[in-house]
Formats: C-alpha cells, structure tokens, sequence
C-alpha cells in the first residue's frame, strides 16, 4: 500500500531512480500523529529535510535480521549507480520516517521504502526497490506485479512472520 509524503536525508545512504511509479493508494492523514500533551505532528513536514538535497527512496529494513542484512547487501550489490538510500528501521531516522509513512515508529514488521510522495510496504516495498535496481530486477518486478497484491503480501507475511526463527537475528546492524 502507498502512503503520501512528501520529503528527508538520514546518515548512511545509497540514488534517485528513473523507474515510473505505478498507481498507489493515498492517504492523507498517515502524515499525522499524535505527540505528548495533545499536540498534532504533521510527520511529513518534520522528515521533509530527508528528501530537500537528495530525492532518491529511502530503504527501511530490520536492522537485526541476518534476513533483512542478506537484503542490504543484495541491494547493495545490485545498485551499482546507488538509487536507493538505507537505513535502520530501528534508528532515529527510520523510526521517522516510520511515522511519516503512517506506521507505529517502533513497527519493524515489514521492510518499507519511502519516497519523497509515499511509500511502499511489504511487497509492494520489495517490487518498488527492484525497480530501482540493475537489470534484470525492474523486469522481474514487472513479472511479479501480475500476482495478485493479496497474495503476495500472503508469502510476504509468512516470511517476515518466521524471518527470526529461519535466518537469524544479528548483533548488529548491517550499516
């Protein structure tokens, strides 16, 4: 599912993409949060300086799960021209970025790739960061959007749901 935003620039990142976006769902008000004392956060407007000198999507990954590691180091591998920016779900600036995309900041349930307008989820998120990468993966993302969204969103949760207990959990983050 897409969420609106609009932009921001955490620590270690990766370029913007020529890649077209596909139709999503928008919804204005997972911009908005509630902060302490009754006061609204309008999280678009605070993460807005992630995206102001570097436009290219932000990467959100479990910073924890060899999974999610193993997924770092393919997209690093496989983005030569660094379309894509990473960072932590568990950091400042993931958890952020989180709440931009209309997710509780400590949600490290799905990767999510944010971009300047919304953002991507579960496998959405995973078809969007292919599209970024070299070739052959935006033509495999291209295959793969002929599966329904329900069903891939199925094998996605069965496999993040099982990620610790199949592959681990790291010490570290991998950046």
């Amino acid at each position: 599912m897409a969420l609106p935003l609009s932009g921001g620039i955490p620590a270690c990142f990766f370029l913007p993409s020529t890649a077209k976006a596909r139709p999503r769902h928008l919804i204005a008000s997972a911009s908005l949060s509630t902060a302490t004392k009754g006061e609204t956060i309008d999280w678009v407007e605070a993460t807005s300086n992630f995206f102001e000198k570097d436009t290219r999507p932000i990467m959100l990954f479990d910073g924890v799960c060899n999974l999610c590691n193993g997924g770092v180091r393919f997209v690093r591998a496989n983005d030569r021209n660094r379309r894509i920016r990473l960072e932590a779900l568990q950091s400042e600036a993931g958890k952020k970025l989180l709440r931009r995309s209309g997710r509780a900041p400590d949600d490290i349930s799905s990767v999510v790739l944010v971009e300047k307008d919304r953002s991507y989820i579960k496998s959405e998120a995973v078809l969007r960061i292919m599209e970024h990468l070299d070739l052959p993966f935006p033509q495999l993302a291209l295959f793969l959007q002929f599966v329904p969204l329900f069903v891939r969103n199925i094998v996605y949760d069965n496999i993040a749901d099982n990620r610790y207990t199949l592959f681990g959990r790291s010490d570290s983050c991998e950046i």
